[in-house]
C-alpha cells in the first residue's frame, strides 16, 4: 500500500468511529496534530494551578485552604496524566515541560490573567471550569483512545471541581452587598476572557482536529452550550453578563452576542498576556533549581562544585 493509501483507510476507521491506540499505525499528521494538542492541554492543566494557588494562603477559612489545596493538587496530576498520553505520540516528559517552562509551546488563555480577589477564586472554580467541562466531555468521543481514557478520570474530577466553585459562588452571592459586589466585579473581569477560551468561530472543514475526530465539536458549539448551561443560573442568581447583545433567539435557536477583542486574544496566545511571564518564570525558576533531582533519578552523577 502506499502512503495515501494507508491515510484514506485509517480515515475510514475515524469516520466509521474506531478508536485510535497509541501503538496503531497513524498519519504523521494525525500524531502531530494530537501531539500538540494534548501537550497544550497538559501544559494548561499544570499553568492552570497557578492563578488559583496564590489564593491558598488568603482563603477565608481552613475548610477553603483545604479544598483550594486538593483541586491545585487534581489540576496538576491532570497535567502528568495528559503528559504520559502525549510521550506515547513521541515527545519526552522532559521535553514538553522544557518547552513550556521557555516558552515554546502555548498554555490555555485564561491563565494569562492576574486573580486579583476572592471572587476570581469563585469563577475560576465555576465558569472557567465549567467552560473547561463543556470542552473536555466532547472530548470523550475523541478518535484517539489513550487520550479518551484519561479524560474520563479528568472529567469525573473537574465535576467536582466546578461543585467547589459553585460553592464558593453562592456564599458570595448570598452574602454582604461588598461580596455580592466582589463576584460581578470579577464576572465582568473575566467575561471576555471566557469567551475566548472556546477560541475563534471555526469552520469544521478547516480545523485539522475535527478533520481527525480529535475534537469531536466546533468552538461556537462549545460556547452555546456554555451560554446554555450557564447564562441563565448567573441571571437567576442576579448577576449580570458584561454584554448587552447577550439575548436567546428563539427564531434562529441559538445565543446572540457581541464578539471580544480578537486581538488581545491572539497577543495572549502569542504569550504576551498580563501574567504570562511571570508564571512562566515561576514554573522556570522551580524547574532549573530542580533540575539536580530529575538528574539523580536518572542516575546521573552530581556535578563537581565550581
Amino acid at each position: 500500500m502506499t502512503y495515501e493509501d494507508r491515510v484514506d483507510e485509517f480515515r475510514a476507521r475515524i469516520d466509521a468511529g474506531e478508536k485510535i491506540e497509541a501503538a496503531d499505525w497513524m498519519p504523521d499528521e494525525y500524531r502531530l496534530a494530537a501531539l500538540k494538542f494534548i501537550e497544550m492541554h497538559a501544559n494548561s492543566e499544570v499553568m492552570g494551578a497557578l492563578p488559583e494557588r496564590e489564593w491558598i494562603p488568603r482563603a477565608p477559612t481552613l475548610r477553603r485552604k483545604l479544598s483550594l489545596t486538593a483541586k491545585v493538587q487534581d489540576e496538576v496530576g491532570h497535567g502528568q496524566i495528559l503528559y504520559r498520553v502525549a510521550e506515547d505520540l513521541g515527545k519526552s516528559r522532559e521535553q514538553m515541560f522544557d518547552d513550556l517552562v521557555n516558552g515554546r509551546t502555548k498554555f490555555h488563555n485564561v491563565f494569562h490573567y492576574p486573580t486579583e480577589s476572592w471572587g476570581d477564586v469563585a469563577v475560576i472554580g465555576w465558569l472557567i471550569d465549567g467552560a473547561a467541562l463543556v470542552t473536555q466531555k466532547a472530548l470523550l468521543d475523541a478518535s484517539y483512545a489513550p487520550y479518551v481514557r484519561a479524560m474520563r478520570r479528568i472529567c469525573a474530577e473537574e465535576s467536582l471541581h466546578l461543585r467547589h466553585g459553585e460553592d464558593i459562588t453562592l456564599e458570595l452571592v448570598s452574602g454582604t452587598d461588598a461580596q455580592r459586589e466582589m463576584f460581578q466585579e470579577a464576572v465582568d473581569r473575566w467575561w471576555q476572557p471566557i469567551m475566548h477560551f472556546f477560541g475563534p468561530p471555526s469552520r469544521a472543514d478547516r480545523d485539522v482536529l475535527l478533520q481527525w475526530g480529535i475534537k469531536t465539536r466546533t468552538n461556537e458549539d462549545l460556547r452555546q452550550e456554555f451560554f446554555s448551561t450557564y447564562v441563565p443560573k448567573l441571571w437567576d442568581l442576579g448577576v449580570s453578563v458584561p454584554d448587552p447583545a447577550l439575548a436567546y433567539d428563539s427564531a434562529a435557536g441559538e445565543w446572540a452576542w457581541s464578539q471580544p477583542d480578537w486581538d488581545e486574544f491572539w497577543e495572549v496566545v502569542r504569550g504576551n498576556g498580563p501574567m504570562t511571564a511571570t508564571r512562566l518564570g515561576l514554573r522556570k525558576g522551580m524547574w532549573d533549581t530542580h533540575a539536580w533531582i530529575r538528574e539523580a533519578f536518572a542516575g546521573m552523577p552530581p556535578k563537581a562544585a565550581a
